[in-house]
């Protein structure tokens, strides 16, 4: 134990800098399989309960009426109880949370709201009500290994990454897709491409995905599909239905905001229970419609060719996925995109099957209906690309699938202006997401990696004391001046006046000194020192607070941030 505790000093200041290690590669690893492991327990608490009421997991049909109008009820009433106990003042969850978190918070999650993701998350799964598995699968993810981080003390800029890979180990641990699980983190989450920040991502999804095969099985959702290859032929009328998928993307992406913003003042138990409401009316109408995105998928491919049910289920899953995430049922977004979009494509299917006298397209289009939703809903392109190339399993896709991601895409944005419905929900909870571009570069190192050790320390010295260590110093080195009180000692560095003369008695010049953790990054150095543009702040390891580690001076910051380019 000895041992392992003086290892962690070199660590840290490590992963302070900005570069590909060895040690934040490992750590992401733990962290990774944490995450997965939370995602796996979440998921088989999810199909535990299930097992109880449902012959199939998330297959809510084989209910009597009765039976599927008490469980959202009940979800209802227990998630409302949840906040109350728990004490939430803010109702914040899933990934437009998280996203906030990471930029503003290097990803730490507050506990009382991960507890409240975890068990308000299966409830609402397994009562059938339309929300996804991602949502708690990212918010869970971010918390696991973001925590181990916390736990070690790490520099702030190394959790952050850390809690990339948990959200990364989580989405894979969650759909068994780890490539489209980093490219999503990078994408949507981060939004940014590094290379440092990507290798240590990278093994946090595979150590996802390997948990989730080993409990799980290395199938997923889309694997009951019959995918074929298509011809050029399709291209043509694959545009028209991207744009298609951009107007019905846009359409859910205003109805789901406009949901949220006409409800907002509504207690969250009344909102609830208008959410357990509708689900349990469109539920009695349409049972196929409950749920996560399973259901709708197997019902897709089992009657490709009954339109009606199709588009009934197309419409109630609609309504049930703006009814429950506009409401506040604690859940994701990306599955019941992927349900909305497989049965949208399953029905656009209808115009080439008629041609070919069969419905043997029917799962190709499914596949790129899904994709085409996800681009233009989530403004995710790459993701959705990479998640059909891995769900499909099929290479023949990626030209049709680029085409339909695209004009969904282009469509959303620029014939209609809409932003990514995440971006939406966070400017509407009024949560922060951008970065200056100081705090973004300052953000990425660690104090440890700017540390300054070469000073002297005087304890409350005479005038001539002060001057006479003056002159002895070098260029580099700096003097501090401690003043011990009754209650509380504080630092003040000292220097000369260069505007007064030299026979002035007021020729020394004193700025305060703050104290910040080690754990800090040079972004919060920045916020300290960003006014006067002078001075310098004393890191601290919060274990020995009465020992300073060093010294970061206003000129390390200014230099970093000239250097941006070559640094970052």
């Amino acid at each position: 134990m000895k041992s392992w505790r003086l290892s962690l000093p070199p660590l840290r200041r490590k992963l302070a800098f900005p570069v590909t290690s060895l040690q934040l590669c490992l750590l992401g690893l733990v962290g990774g399989l944490i995450a997965a492991i939370l995602i796996i327990l979440f998921r088989l608490t999810i199909i535990g309960i299930q097992s109880f009421y449902l012959a199939h997991s998330d297959d809510f049909t084989t209910l009597l009426a009765g039976e599927r109008a008490l469980l959202p009820l009940i979800a209802a009433v227990f998630i409302s109880l949840l906040g109350l106990i728990i004490g939430l003042k803010h109702y914040r969850l899933g990934i437009p949370f998280v996203i906030h978190r990471i930029k503003l918070k290097y990803g730490m999650m507050p506990l009382p709201n991960t507890i409240h993701q975890f068990f308000g998350g299966i409830a609402a799964l397994a009562a059938g009500f339309s929300v996804g598995r991602e949502g708690p699968s990212v918010h869970l993810g971010a918390f696991g290994a973001s925590s181990l981080g916390s736990y070690l003390r790490l520099p702030y800029n190394s959790i952050r990454i850390l809690a990339g890979c948990g959200i990364a180990a989580g989405i894979s641990a969650s759909f068994n897709t780890p490539l489209a699980a980093v490219i999503f983190v990078m994408e949507v989450v981060l939004r940014e491409y590094r290379i440092h920040v990507f290798v240590p991502i990278m093994l946090a999804s595979m150590i996802g995905a390997v948990a989730t095969r080993t409990v799980f099985g290395v199938g997923n959702e889309l694997s009951s599909i019959a995918m074929i290859s298509l011809s050029n032929w399709h291209l043509p009328y694959l545009a028209l239905c991207g744009v298609a998928m951009g107007v019905v993307a846009t359409f859910f992406n205003k109805s789901l905001m406009r949901t949220m913003r006409t409800f907002q003042h509504w207690h969250l138990g009344f909102r609830l229970l208008l959410a357990a409401s509708v689900t349990v009316g469109i539920g009695y109408l349409v049972p196929q419609a409950l749920g996560a995105e399973t259901g709708a998928i197997h019902y897709a491919v089992t009657v490709p060719d009954e339109l009606l049910l199709l588009f009934a289920i197309f419409l109630a899953k609609i309504i049930l996925t703006v009814a429950a995430l506009g409401l506040g049922i604690p859940g994701g977004i990306v599955g019941p995109v992927f349900g909305i979009g497989i049965v949208m494509g399953t029905l656009l299917a209808f115009v080439p099957s008629i041609f070919l006298g069969n419905h043997s397209v029917a799962g190709s289009y499914a596949v790129l209906g899904m994709a085409g939703m996800m681009a233009a809903t989530l403004h995710a392109p790459l993701a959705a690309l990479v998640a059909v190339t891995e769900l499909a399993a099929n290479p023949e896709l990626v030209v049709p699938a680029m085409l339909v991601i695209t004009t969904s895409y282009v469509t959303a944005v620029q014939f209609f202006h809409t932003k990514s419905i995440f971006l939406q929900q966070l400017d509407f909870m009024q949560l922060p997401y951008k970065l200056s571009p100081a705090d973004d570069v300052l953000q990425k190192v660690g104090v440890l990696a700017m540390l300054q050790q070469d000073y002297q320390i005087l304890e409350n010295p005479s005038d001539a004391q002060i001057i006479q260590t003056l002159d002895s110093l070098t260029p580099q080195q700096q003097l501090l001046i401690k003043s011990s009180y009754a209650v509380d000692q504080h630092y003040e560095l000292a220097s000369y006046d260069l505007t007064m003369s030299m026979s002035d008695q007021s020729m020394l010049k004193f700025i305060p000194v703050a104290a910040i953790s080690h754990q800090a990054t040079m972004a919060e150095v920045f916020a300290e020192l960003g006014e006067q543009r002078e001075g310098a702040v004393l890191i601290y390891d919060d274990e020995h607070a009465d020992q300073p580690l060093g010294l970061v001076s206003w000129e390390q910051v200014r230099t970093l941030l000239m250097r941006q380019n070559n640094l970052l």
